[in-house]
């Protein structure tokens, strides 16, 4: 279950989140996780470098686009064209370690060869299992429009804001540098609507779509989970356009 937190505790609990709690963000079984029981979606095993192209990863599932593609919540975090041949819905967690890992070094090419060549739109969705994955994603949609530089600079900055002594004042370095005060910043992570409404689109993602680890993508309505690369995802891609 999401862990419960109120608005007025939500900064309190920030400052005192242990390391491994927030560690402990890629997977959530519904009980309270254990550091030893995480199991985060992990990439497929390095393959060796060859000049042929990569196999595309097998699909663990599928769902159907018309309901994912349903508003939900909060309104659909966007890149790229409404009518691209290809969809990428990724569900995501600010604290998951693969899902940088995927922002750093598969996405930029992803966007480069296909969302703004208008083969493919990608859809970010919020998915945190910690509060302080929570705290991110919020900061992100109080973010006046740079909603995706913000997720950028948290999964980029992952190291400087999770697992350390306070979360909340490392966060706050951060949104600063983003034009955030500090009346605006816990303006933000006091908005219990938006609270409720990250929530609620995590909810969804587990109750309708079976997300349960980070990142889950869904393209055209196949269901990969980890951080694939680029080669993967373009062999994914490719025979779509």
């Amino acid at each position: 279950m999401i862990r419960s937190l109120s608005r007025r505790n939500l900064l309190t609990s920030l400052a005192a989140i242990p390391a491994v709690a927030l560690l402990a963000a890629c997977s959530d079984s519904g009980e309270k996780a254990e550091a030893q029981d995480v199991k985060p979606a992990a990439p497929e095993p390095a393959k060796p470098a060859a000049p042929a192209a990569a196999a595309a990863p097998e699909a663990q599932g599928t769902v159907d686009m018309a309901a994912l593609l349903k508003p939900g919540a909060l309104p659909d975090m966007q890149l790229g064209k409404d009518d691209a041949k290809v969809t990428i819905v990724e569900y995501a967690s600010m604290t998951c370690p693969h899902c940088a890992h995927f922002a750093e070094t598969t996405f930029p090419e992803l966007k480069t060869k296909y969302i703004d060549t208008g083969k493919a739109r990608y859809i970010l969705r919020e998915f945190p299992f910690d509060p302080s994955a929570e705290a991110g994603f919020m900061l992100a949609r109080c973010s006046k429009g740079n909603y995706f530089p913000m997720v950028d600079v948290l999964f980029r900055q992952q190291a400087n804001w999770v697992g350390v002594n306070n979360t909340k004042d490392a966060l706050l370095q951060i949104a600063k540098l983003a034009g955030f005060t500090q009346e605006s910043f816990e303006a933000c992570l006091t908005d219990q609507k938006l609270l409720d409404d990250v929530r609620s689109v995590q909810k969804r993602g587990a109750d309708e779509f079976k997300v349960d680890s980070t990142p889950t993508f869904f393209i055209n309505g196949k269901t990969y989970k980890g951080a694939m690369s680029i080669a993967e995802m373009s062999a994914i891609i490719d025979p779509l356009l």
